[in-house]
């Protein structure tokens, strides 16, 4: 639907039966289709900016001489009075703003048809992006309605504390609050580092606490990643998948596990090349499943192939995670990003990772709310029986950064706690 006219008629009614609630608008002019509607907004939004109260009298009044081109006082009396309730406010906003958004975006693929060239098409897939982020300001509440939510909270606490959802881990959920709606969270490392293996535990932990799990995989096939998780769940030796040196017990331990993971909310895709695809797919399935608790995990960044062309990768990753943050906001979700790091961090004594060392950076450090990296010392200098990694939160936008140890088991691709030995201070 390019235009809802009910729903436009819906909302000029219901300011001027109730004009405080103008403080709650999210509409501008221009989203109203229908001529009569945008110039008695327009005349609202003067009288509200003039702190006077919007009511038939100060709206005809700021209409002056257009009065009769809205259909005179009597089709302002009209609306006004055939509103039985202001409670389908917000809905009614938000249907406009919907019509908007089909309107507008419906001329530029016109355009695009008309003339598809590249330029044509990169407007097209921004224009698209823009409404996208559109659609999200309707959901935002009121400072008021923000304020009681904070309120709630404090008074009626979460069984477990946990602000996001647990990670399995709880010095790491000390720091975080577990991973938390709408944060668009960086796990990166040099290869071989344990990333993969890491963020399938965090998958995994997920969906057995009840949420759903979406793992876009653009480097593995879905086998090897089902393989992976068998291993770390059944305690195979993840070698053994290449060689088929099973034995007895392996068999045991896989059958054991198979059906508890197949009641899992999990999707694994590997199909996916772009964040527009991802963002796609990732809509469906929470439409679909109707996914409450939903986790999304990429791995990884620099596979992601931007839709917008750029001279420099790193203006295009900047643009792969602004998507993905918004993504993350809009439907408030936590987003889980693999990344790799620069060589950069072979050079130095110490390889512990540092913010600098993010591979083709952009605006990672800009877009992400959290940025973890994995250390392990054995990585750069063999020891036996040395099964320590490190968690190195290295930017935390709402809490502290530090690390938190974890033992990494190689063989079964497992990460566990090691009791309580993080080191944390306040960024």
């Amino acid at each position: 639907m390019i235009s809802n006219y009910l729903a436009e008629q819906s909302v000029i009614g219901t300011l001027l039966m109730e004009g405080t609630l103008m403080d709650d608008v999210i509409l501008l002019p221009e989203h109203f289709s229908d001529k009569k509607h945008l110039k008695i907004f327009q005349a609202m939004r003067t009288v509200h900016e003039a702190n006077e109260p919007i009511n038939i009298v100060s709206v005809t009044t700021a209409l002056k001489d257009s009065i009769r081109e809205v259909g005179s006082v009597t089709y302002m009396t009209k609306l006004a009075s055939s509103i039985p309730t202001t409670v389908t406010f917000n809905n009614h906003q938000r249907l406009v703003l919907d019509a908007y958004r089909h309107r507008v975006t419906r001329e530029v693929a016109i355009k695009y048809v008309k003339d598809p060239d590249e330029d044509q098409y990169d407007a097209l897939s921004e224009q698209m992006e823009s409404h996208r982020e559109l659609k999200g300001q309707d959901r935002e509440g009121t400072i008021r309605e923000i304020l009681v939510e904070v309120a709630e909270r404090m008074k009626y606490p979460s069984k477990d504390g946990m602000t996001g959802f647990s990670t399995g881990y709880e010095e790491l959920d000390q720091m975080t609050g577990g991973t938390q709606k709408g944060d668009l969270i960086i796990l990166a490392g040099r290869p071989s580092m344990g990333k993969t293996a890491f963020a399938l535990n965090l998958a995994t932990h997920h969906c057995k606490q009840g949420g759903s799990t979406q793992i876009f995989s653009l480097e593995m096939g879905k086998l090897p990643l089902i393989q992976r998780i068998l291993s770390s769940e059944a305690f195979v030796d993840g070698q053994k998948w290449r060689t088929n040196d099973f034995n007895n017990q392996d068999y045991i331990n896989v059958i054991n596990r198979i059906g508890p993971i197949s009641e899992w909310s999990l999707s694994i895709d590997t199909q996916v090349r772009t964040a527009g695809d991802i963002r796609s797919k990732v809509r469906s399935y929470i439409q679909k499943e109707k996914a409450e608790n939903h986790l999304v995990v990429i791995d990884y960044l620099q596979l992601i192939s931007s839709t917008t062309r750029s001279e420099r990768r790193d203006l295009e990753i900047g643009q792969i995670t602004r998507e993905l943050k918004l993504l993350a906001l809009e439907l408030e979700i936590p987003i889980i990003l693999l990344s790799q790091l620069s060589r950069s961090v072979e050079q130095r004594q110490d390889k512990r990772p540092l913010l600098s060392d993010l591979r083709e950076s952009g605006n990672i450090e800009q877009d992400a709310d959290l940025i973890a990296f994995l250390y392990r010392e054995d990585y750069y200098k063999w020891q036996e029986n040395n099964d320590k990694v490190e968690l190195i939160i290295g930017k935390q936008r709402n809490g502290p950064v530090g690390k938190v140890e974890l033992q990494f088991k190689k063989d079964y691709g497992k990460f566990d706690g090691i009791g309580p030995q993080f080191d944390l201070h306040c960024s």
